[in-house]
């Protein structure tokens, strides 16, 4: 059952505080065994380091919440770090808790990080989705990502093959 919600909430800059809920909406994401690639719990400790390689004013980690919550976080990370001829693209990557999805807020992140992407020095963002998640494929072709590419049947989780779908976009020229 979805918990009451005030509707209105923000958006921000993630920061060292804000690993715990990281951390913990990532896990959920680890359980449903179709949102991420990962197949164990990620650690407090291992995250660290993670949103340290997230600089605020290149590659910046977004959550949302509300008075009430924390809703979800998008992060926009370095493809292939140090090849400067790929210096302005990016990953986008964005988890939602269990509790507060289809409302809004995977939208709301996704749109932010698409609109700070020219202060970013970011030109193109790209999404890897396991393809069997068929609600991420309609968000993305909801803000206007073509699915780029498909790898079949490259994950496994303890026997279940799925693959990966790569999704882009050209946000600036």
């Amino acid at each position: 059952m979805q918990p009451e919600l005030d509707m209105s909430f923000k958006v921000r800059i993630a920061d060292e505080e804000d690993l715990p809920e990281i951390v913990r909406i990532y896990n959920q994401a680890v359980a449903m065994q179709s949102a991420t690639a990962d197949i164990s719990s990620v650690s407090l400790e291992s995250r660290k380091t993670w949103l340290q390689e997230h600089p605020r004013d290149r590659y910046p980690v977004f959550v949302a919440e509300s008075q009430e919550a924390f809703l979800g976080w998008c992060s926009l990370s370095p493809y292939r770090p140090g090849r400067m001829a790929l210096r302005h693209t990016a990953e986008i990557s964005y988890y939602i808790d269990e509790n507060f999805r289809g409302i809004g807020v995977g939208s709301e992140l996704i749109s932010h990080a698409i609109q700070n992407c020219a202060d970013l020095g970011i030109k193109t963002i790209f999404a890897i989705i396991l393809d069997i998640n068929q609600e991420s494929a309609q968000i993305l072709e909801k803000f206007g990502f073509d699915k780029w590419g498909h790898l079949p049947s490259i994950a496994d989780f303890d026997g279940k093959e799925c693959g990966h779908l790569y999704y882009g976009l050209r946000v600036a020229p």
